[in-house]
């Protein structure tokens, strides 16, 4: 028994490199490593009575975990713990190596379907031309387009830093430029010799 009350069941070595499975009593779940969350299985489901579901979701009544995984054994299959905290807890018959299988492609075909909002910086000045100011448009559209928030700057530098204002209307209309893919997340911003503004990609509703 360890200090935080987990009991160390078994340890083995596979490809998620986790060192060990820890037995959560009051959830009756396995810890793998800390980090991949196992369900109970099989000869690792000691309860006085279950709730059993069969393989082709049919209900087949109240039993104790032991007389369960009788069962589980007479399909040839695994008896798996899938609602814990129900009264009396549910166990199912099912093919555990499919069922892991499937979660895992499941949650790897989520994490690709997501997009990460990464920041861009575009970095302007007090003195840019049209011709400049479009180029660096097009090229936050872009940035946009693909998810990303930018952070556009200008550094103002000698007599510049007296007239601010200026800065903040190259600012205005670079965010109307941008205005196709883009909206300002944050209005820009004065601090010190720096003005600051915020882009994010328009919400697709």
């Amino acid at each position: 028994m360890s200090d935080n009350g987990y009991k160390i069941t078994h340890t083995f070595s596979c490809n998620f490199l986790i060192s060990g499975f820890f037995y959560d009593k009051d959830t009756h779940f396995l810890w793998a490593g800390g980090d991949l969350k196992e369900t109970l299985k099989n000869e690792q489901i000691v309860l006085p009575e279950v709730r059993l579901i069969g393989p082709d979701s049919e209900q087949l009544g109240l039993m104790s975990s032991a007389k369960a995984l009788e069962v589980a054994s007479s399909y040839d299959l695994d008896l798996v713990l899938i609602a814990p905290d129900a009264k009396p807890p549910v166990c199912k018959v099912m093919d555990y190596g499919k069922y892991r299988f499937d979660e895992l492609k499941k949650l790897k075909d989520q994490k690709k379907s997501q997009k990460v909002a990464k920041l861009k910086e575009m970095p302007l000045s007090m003195t840019i031309d049209d011709h400049d100011l479009e180029i660096k448009a097009k090229q936050v559209c872009k940035f946009l387009a693909d998810g990303s928030k930018v952070k556009v700057n200008i550094r103002m530098k000698g007599r510049m830093q007296g007239r601010p204002q200026v800065g903040v209307d190259i600012m205005t209309r670079f965010a109307e430029m941008c205005a196709s893919v883009g909206q300002v997340d944050k209005k820009p911003e004065i601090n010190g010799r720096n003005i600051f503004m915020f882009l994010a990609p328009i919400s697709k509703k």
